[in-house]
């Protein structure tokens, strides 16, 4: 249980601030780049408790900006029963995974599509849809969201050569990650057993919930396509290297 100092509060709030922004502009899928923050002041672990069922809690107030217009439906008909699958087998093999490993092997694998996308020019090069890619990126975006809360960027790699507008690319990761995040906010609980200070702490956190969504939102709003797109692969390399990172260092720690 982390202590309940100012300190604590400050850095969990710019924490949860940060992804909420993140969702606000790009959908979600990028919960991993604000986690660093909260590993500051908590154990990972408690960091992933706390953020649970925060996540919720965002998902449902995106929702006021990410409409069922903005998703596309055919896709998550594809995406989601792996999805579901994924959070499930995660939470069955959270204590026997070895989450370094995992870590390695998908920045390995986000980092080798980002440099594909760069040697053929940053273009968008639009693709056909995949029934079997579509249910296998569901599938390691629930394995991965559940044991790292770092789901996006299967989901990612399915999504962006389909060359779908921003508007339709935020609204689908959005609805996406609601299912994920509801789907796993109680096996996190019962992992994490949140008490006493936890739920303190994300009550203060809840606040910079309306705020943090609403400025990425505006941000979306001023990105044109090909922006957005460059924004996307720009943070898939931020969180391949932070998963990288993690992985390599538990193995030398």
């Amino acid at each position: 249980m982390p202590e309940l100092t100012a300190v604590t509060i400050l850095v969990a709030f710019t924490g949860v601030f940060l992804i909420c922004f993140m969702k606000g502009a790009f959908g979600g899928g990028f919960a991993i780049v604000g986690i660093p923050l909260l590993s500051m002041v908590m154990d990972p672990v408690t960091a992933g408790g706390l953020l649970a069922p925060l996540f919720v809690a965002m998902d449902l107030y995106a929702l006021r900006y990410w409409k069922p217009s903005t998703w596309s439906k055919q896709d998550l008909v594809l995406l989601l029963p792996g999805l579901v699958t994924g959070i499930g087998f995660g939470y069955l093999l959270f204590r026997f995974l070895d989450h370094r490993a995992i870590a390695i092997v998908m920045a390995a694998v986000t980092l080798i599509f980002v440099g594909l996308w760069f040697v053929g020019g940053g273009k968008v090069t639009i693709r056909p849809r995949s029934s079997p890619k579509a249910i296998s990126a569901g599938l390691a975006s629930g394995i991965t969201t559940m044991v790292a809360h770092s789901g996006g960027p299967p989901l990612a790699m399915y999504l962006l050569p389909l060359g779908l507008s921003k508007e339709v690319y935020a609204g689908t990761t959005s609805m996406f990650f609601t299912v994920g995040n509801a789907t796993k906010a109680v096996p996190w609980l019962l992992l994490v057993k949140p008490a006493g200070n936890d739920w303190i702490l994300m009550a203060a956190c809840l606040l910079a919930i309306p705020t943090g969504v609403w400025l990425g939102w505006r941000l979306h709003g001023k990105l044109d396509q090909r922006q957005l797109y460059r924004a996307c692969y720009g943070l898939l390399v931020v969180t391949a290297m932070k998963l990288l990172w993690d992985g390599v260092s538990g193995y030398l720690g």
